[in-house]
């Protein structure tokens, strides 16, 4: 188990430049064509905000939270949605990651275990770009502070927690290839399930409120806010995630270096 982990943690080290290049190449994929090209990665997060702003704000007339400085909804829900949104992108697109790139796979010798990375680190770098828009619209609202320096690290935090579990699906996907409605739904679950368009308050059952430490991205959401919004950083989802995240990622790498031999004999 030590020399498969040691191999996936020195993987994106090593081969930093084929890593470079796939994620070039992935990056660019999503606009070649397109009359808009990059502008779409400053567009569509300002699509979103706009839209969620008129739907929540408008048409719900959901204005603040008194339990987040009267901070309006849309703010909140945004700080919540869009680091989600890239969890969920990665998760989506991991069910058919290595299908996709059997041909490559199969005839080309290099380290498959990259694929995983840049499955990973393709919606990550996307959505960074409207989760930074949003944060520097809220320092221009007067919500800056000191504690901001851990929104990096906690982002970092949910990126190696989400590789892990793209690294599971993709391999689990290769020989079980109807996996990829059973993800969709789970990301559906999981999404309401993560206070994301609600506030944890709504919950009134301490005990029920309770069972949402054990979701791992209620948490991530929790630290966004209260870091963001209240200038505070919640300990206790700090200690979730630092843990859950390296194991994720670990964990995750192993497995899919211990089955990634018979994936060339079942694409």
């Amino acid at each position: 188990m030590y020399a498969l982990s040691r191999q996936w943690l020195s993987t994106p080290i090593e081969n930093y430049r084929l890593l470079s290049n796939f994620t070039r190449q992935d990056f660019s994929a999503q606009y070649t064509g397109s009359l808009a090209g990059f502008l779409w990665l400053f567009l569509t997060p300002l699509a979103n905000i706009a839209i969620y702003g008129f739907v929540f704000g408008y048409v719900f007339q959901l204005r603040t939270l008194p339990e987040f400085r009267e901070t309006e909804f849309v703010l909140f829900m945004m700080l919540g949605y869009l680091p989600w949104f890239a969890l969920a992108e990665s998760l989506g697109k991991s069910t058919s990651l290595l299908i996709e790139k059997a041909g490559l796979i199969t005839k080309v010798k290099f380290p498959v275990q990259i694929l995983p990375v840049v499955c990973t680190l393709v919606p990550y770098i996307t959505h960074i770009i409207g989760f930074g828009l949003l944060l520097s619209y809220l320092v221009f609202q007067g919500y800056f502070s000191a504690l901001w320096l851990w929104i990096p690290v906690i982002y970092l935090m949910q990126f190696l927690f989400t590789m892990g579990l793209v690294s599971i699906i993709s391999a689990l996907s290769v020989f079980l290839r109807d996996l990829n409605q059973l993800v969709s739904l789970c990301i559906t679950i999981w999404f309401f399930l993560t206070p994301i368009i609600y506030p944890i308050s709504l919950i009134e059952d301490e005990t029920v409120r309770s069972f949402f430490l054990f979701n791992p991205m209620h948490s991530f959401v929790s630290l966004y806010r209260q870091i963001v919004l209240l200038g505070e950083l919640p300990y206790l989802n700090l200690i979730i995630i630092t843990p859950v995240s390296i194991c994720s990622f670990i964990f995750g790498g192993w497995f899919f270096m211990r089955i990634k031999h018979a994936f060339g004999d079942v694409l």
